[in-house]
């Protein structure tokens, strides 16, 4: 099993960043793929950012050019780094393991998850 702790968010004004993290308590690196996926209320759970086989990205359209994804293997520690936010970037961001997939319904290890609100 694994478990996954995330940290980082917060309020920020439409413009800003915020970079968050997901602690696993086990190695993840070349055993898991890790997502990143969000909840904002009233909407489904979407796919925001992927990391797998170690250091191949994937983002959504949506975030692409944006948010950037890194990692520390010696902290089982993935990191998402969210710049120029937006309003309708305000969400429940989640980080997930599991296999390689931009489907929520894939991951089997889940985060708490942590708010992000960005104010216009």
């Amino acid at each position: 099993q694994v478990q996954l702790v995330e940290s980082g968010g917060g309020l920020v004004q439409a413009g800003g960043s915020l970079r968050l993290s997901c602690a696993a308590s086990a190695r993840i690196s070349g055993a898991y793929s890790i997502g990143w996926f969000r909840q904002a209320p009233g909407n489904e759970r979407e796919f925001v950012a992927l990391f797998w086989s170690s250091s191949i990205t994937s983002y959504a359209d949506s975030v692409r050019g944006r948010f950037t994804l890194s990692r520390d293997n010696a902290k089982n520690t993935v990191y998402l780094q969210m710049n120029r936010l937006k309003p309708e970037d305000t969400a429940v961001y989640y980080c997930a393991a599991g296999p390689r997939s931009t489907s929520h319904i894939e991951y089997e290890y889940w985060g708490q998850g942590t708010q992000v609100t960005v104010s216009s």
